[in-house]
């Protein structure tokens, strides 16, 4: 016989909540008499809902009606009045400029022999070493040409760009200006017959010309007669380039050799 407490341990358990014995329990708690009333049925409504699947299926059904693709005739857009045309001229020229051209980079060295001066490039840029494979070519040069090999530096080294910071235009026409105005003083101190552009950057800056400058000789405003060599560097990986140059040369030669 179970006691109410273990009754309801059990019926906790089993997760019941509400419960009517069949019968009287014995030692069992006295009943609530609210538990007991029945309570009155909710009175049916006189209009049942239809199902929603019902109601659906009694909608009449449409028959779809088949598209007709129009047909659209292209028509040709209207003149725009050059009151417009003119408006839009002012938002065409608001464009951004383009973008400016960075400044070139280049080492040069003069150097004077004789009666001329050779503007150089400095293939490390860094000044010319007496045992550096460039400077030796150099004086091989000089030599073949009836000029003194050891040459004479004039000045420091030119090395563009000038400033690393600020607004100075440091384009290439800047460096042609300053490079030709260098060269200029020292021919005005003491002429020359003949200036030796060795190296791209030399005939582009020195002499305004271009690659095509090589083993060719020319007049350069300001600066009187230019020879162009290509670079010592170039010389030195081209070999067969030196053929070329020494033809060159032997055809300038008496132009700086002073006549016993």
């Amino acid at each position: 016989m179970l006691t109410e407490p273990r009754r309801r341990a059990y019926l906790d358990a089993m997760q019941i909540v509400q419960w009517l014995p069949r019968a009287e329990l014995p030692f069992a708690a006295p009943s609530r008499p609210e538990l007991f009333i029945e309570l009155e049925p909710e009175p049916e409504s006189e209009v049942q809902p239809e199902p929603a699947i019902a109601a659906v299926a009694r909608l009449p059904v449409e028959t779809p009606r088949p598209k007709v693709a129009k047909l659209e005739i292209p028509r040709p857009a209207p003149a725009q009045p050059k009151a417009k045309a003119k408006a839009e001229e002012p938002a065409k020229a608001s464009e951004p400029a383009a973008a400016p051209v960075p400044p070139p980079r280049f080492a040069l060295q003069l150097l004077r022999a004789g009666r001329c001066l050779l503007l150089v490039e400095l293939p490390t840029g860094e000044a010319f070493q007496s045992r550096d494979p460039a400077y030796l070519l150099l004086k091989d040069m000089l030599r073949a040409a009836g000029l003194p090999d050891s040459p004479k530096m004039v000045g420091d080294p030119v090395r563009w760009p000038l400033l690393t910071r600020g607004n100075l235009d440091q384009g290439p026409q800047a460096a042609t200006d300053f490079v030709q105005g260098f060269v200029a003083a020292q021919t005005e101190r003491e002429p020359c017959t003949c200036l030796w552009l060795v190296g791209l950057p030399a005939l582009r800056f020195g002499g305004a010309s271009d690659a095509d400058g090589y083993q060719r000789h020319w007049q350069v405003e300001g600066l009187g007669d230019a020879w162009g060599v290509p670079g010592l560097e170039l010389l030195m990986d081209e070999p067969q380039r030196k053929a070329a140059v020494w033809q060159s040369m032997r055809a300038l030669m008496p132009r700086w050799i002073t006549p016993e």
